[in-house]
């Protein structure tokens, strides 16, 4: 997971970066509202830590402006503990607030919280959806059928979930091991290799050149993702 930390106090940055990453998070960095912005609209993050009070431009505008591209869950830091300004916070699309200064095991509590409610919310719309488009390529999941520029491919059934896995999460990167835990399930023992086997089989069905593909796409010695 991918977090987001602006704050123009560049200690403090530089302590909520070292927790975070010794929780296992990736962890980006900013140092005012502008920049808090540009890396927002550049990044995949999955939460952003942003000051209230900062230069350029203060985090709660810069909270409104990501709110006009992205959903990404916002954590605002505060050194005040004025009701007002914590209503206006939510007013401005934040959806959690900690108060200056905060014991750093809360604040990793409170992202560990934050992002269970957003996969939450997102499992609940992803089971809602009943059919996923993108990139030429439309996936029934109920009926479980593909059709690519309007002719169905045929996919096997586990083909059909590796698919279904990257276009529902389009741009995140999912290792082998990943796949092989969430599709063939933790107690599988077969070869690794049978995720590479898939992926090329879905791209020998679905991209103009499997040799230099367009859809399914691999970070070398890391995993697989589908275009973002």
């Amino acid at each position: 997971m991918k977090i987001l930390v602006v704050d123009d106090e560049k200690l403090l940055v530089k302590g909520i970066k070292f927790n975070l990453e010794n929780e296992g998070y990736q962890v980006e960095v900013g140092y005012d509202g502008e920049e808090a912005v540009r890396l927002a609209r550049e990044g995949d993050f999955d939460a952003i830590i942003l000051d209230l009070m900062m230069p350029k431009q203060d985090g709660l505008h810069a909270c409104r402006q990501i709110r006009e591209f992205s959903n990404v869950p916002i954590i605002m830091l505060t050194a005040r503990s004025d009701d007002m300004d914590k209503l206006i916070g939510f007013e401005y699309g934040a959806d959690d607030y900690i108060t200056k200064p905060f014991n750093i095991l809360e604040l990793n509590a409170r992202v560990r919280a934050l992002l269970r409610r957003a996969a939450k919310a997102q499992n609940i719309a992803q089971a809602q959806s009943s059919t996923i488009s993108a990139e030429g390529i439309t996936l029934d999941v109920n009926q479980r059928t593909a059709v690519k520029d309007g002719v169905k491919v045929e996919l096997t059934g586990k083909e059909f979930d590796v698919l279904e896995l990257l276009m529902r999460n389009p741009g995140r990167l999912y290792s082998r091991e990943k796949l092989l835990e969430i599709i063939w399930g933790e107690n599988y023992r077969g070869d690794i290799r049978t995720v590479d086997v898939h992926v090329h089989r879905l791209r020998d069905k679905l991209e103009k050149n499997v040799s230099e593909p367009e859809l399914i796409l691999t970070k070398w010695g890391v995993g697989y993702y589908f275009k973002g």
